[in-house]
């Protein structure tokens, strides 16, 4: 019966017109540490798991990889600010042994592979619930008025200035001393409500209410300064480096909001978590939005169809992403034929949207499990070509100059394509990757067609495929600044 569904499944795909691939696309997955994947594993272990992760990632398509790196104000990396974290060798504050920095090793196995990496952290939540001991050096005991319990966890009060200092202080050492493409942050704000139980800041707010008159409004407005301080650090310390936010799914319901809510019937992130989302990316403060979309199509409270229509018409002056389950995707029927998942409805959905920039998979273990065949799908269908990552004008629209000197040599290692750096004074138009096409003869040169790509790289140099020299080829090199902004193309006709 499984063999069945999975021919089924893949008859689907290849007969559909929405294969057609995209040129520009976010294809990004998590990879958390709050599971405790990692926790107290060997060094070697840890980084043996990452990289059968990332190999099989960069096969299914995947261009980014979002990695947490502060689940509770602690760190998988070095730094003088928080202690290491519980999540990576099993106890807060203890170094991993044989030393290794996560976050610094991640960065160079995504740019090796010509992925993006963004460091994910928690911005306010302080201690999660199986923590039962915390460093000497943590935030918590340095400071405990910065702090309230909430649901057996600790929350970083955001009503004050000092937490958010506190954050944008560690943001800042990160993005200062590690070459990320991004810092993300997700759905944890006000904490998620807990039944029988009030936040306590009844005090803060009649001590200061800044002119509001009820305490959510105020508490939105803690949170807003927060995001609009945060972006402001990141840019100003690295302005190529992106902001991004992957919020709870439902921004607010219709029947609290007939104009601007939608037709579901859950949990908000307006009034409930006090993230005003909409703000932020009409306002500018965040580069990218990344909404959890993690039910079903036909769900009865949140239905997938029905939000990704939301998001795409409320959500547009960022780039928009999708927060994909794919373990939910896979195990839903198809509403219209139950013998498949929901997988090409899904990305027909995407496909048909006008302002979706890419996708998000919650999460990578189930790709690279390949769970009811995603990654499957994603290697031999929808991300079969290569994809460069979405234009955002709004921090850089500049093009790098073209490659310069490209010729192909007789090396010991084989028929090699070299080029040389373009000339670039300043972040926005230094080439960071290059992208190599390659069109038969008679084949007309069209650099927009993604199925022409046949590698984006670091390097300066590319293997050619040499067979015979009976074949005429033309490939292209173009170059790519911090923003994938892509310049003209350098061509050469090549005999292989």
């Amino acid at each position: 019966m499984k063999t069945i569904r999975t021919l089924l499944l893949f008859l689907v795909i290849f007969t559909s017109s929405v294969t057609s691939a995209q040129k520009r696309e976010f294809r990004g997955a998590w990879i958390q540490c709050i599971n405790g994947q990692f926790q107290g594993l060997p060094t070697q272990t840890i980084q043996q798991k990452l990289s059968r992760q990332l190999d099989i990632l960069k096969a299914d398509g995947v261009n980014a990889i979002i990695f947490q790196v502060r689940p509770e104000c602690d760190a998988l990396y070095k730094s003088d600010l928080e202690p290491w974290s519980r999540y990576l060798t099993g106890q807060q504050g203890r170094a991993p042994q044989p030393y290794w920095d996560p976050l610094q090793w991640m960065i160079e196995q995504c740019h090796n592979r010509g992925m993006e990496l963004h460091a994910w952290i928690n911005p306010f939540r302080a201690k999660t619930k199986g923590t039962t001991t915390l460093a000497t050096t943590h935030v918590a005991i340095e400071h405990p008025n910065w702090t309230f319990p909430y649901g057996g966890q600790l929350i970083l009060n955001p009503a004050l200035k000092e937490t958010t200092d506190y954050n944008c202080k560690v943001v800042d050492d990160i993005v200062s001393r590690y070459d990320v493409d991004g810092i993300h942050i997700d759905d944890y704000f006000y904490p998620y409500p807990v039944a029988g139980e009030e936040i306590p800041d009844e005090n803060y707010f009649r001590a200061n209410p800044r002119g509001f008159k009820n305490i959510g409004d105020w508490r939105r407005d803690n949170v807003n300064q927060f995001i609009e301080q945060l972006s402001k650090t990141i840019h100003k310390r690295k302005p190529w480096v992106k902001f991004g936010v992957s919020p709870f799914g439902i921004y607010r319901n219709q029947r609290s909001d007939p104009k601007n809510g939608s037709a579901t019937n859950g949990l908000q992130n307006y009034d409930d978590l006090y993230a005003d989302v909409l703000l932020w990316v009409n306002n500018g403060w965040v580069d990218y939005c990344a909404p959890q979309l993690y039910w079903e199509i036909g769900n009865r409270a949140a239905d997938y169809q029905t939000l990704i229509k939301w998001w795409d018409k409320f959500a547009n002056n960022r780039p928009l992403f999708i927060g994909e389950s794919v373990e939910r995707t896979v195990k839903a029927s198809d509403l219209s034929n139950p013998n498949i998942n929901q997988m090409p409805a899904k990305h027909k959905l995407h496909q048909e949207a006008h302002h979706v920039d890419g996708t998000v998979l919650w999460y990578a273990q189930a790709v690279t499990d390949d769970l009811g065949n995603y990654g499957s799908v994603l290697r031999t269908a929808y991300w079969k070509y290569h994809a460069l990552q979405p234009l955002m004008p709004f921090i850089d629209k500049k093009q790098p100059k073209k490659p310069r000197k490209v010729k192909a040599v007789w090396t010991s290692d084989g028929y090699i394509l070299f080029w040389s750096v373009p000339r670039g004074k300043s972040w926005g138009d230094i080439a960071r990757q290059y992208v190599i096409y390659r069109f038969a003869e008679g084949e007309k040169v069209d650099i927009e067609n993604p199925a022409k790509i046949v590698a984006i790289t670091s390097d300066t140099f590319y293997k050619l495929p040499y067979d015979k020299g009976n074949k005429r080829y033309t490939y292209v090199v173009t170059a790519l600044d911090r923003i994938s902004n892509e310049s003209k193309g350098k061509k050469i006709r090549i005999k292989l």
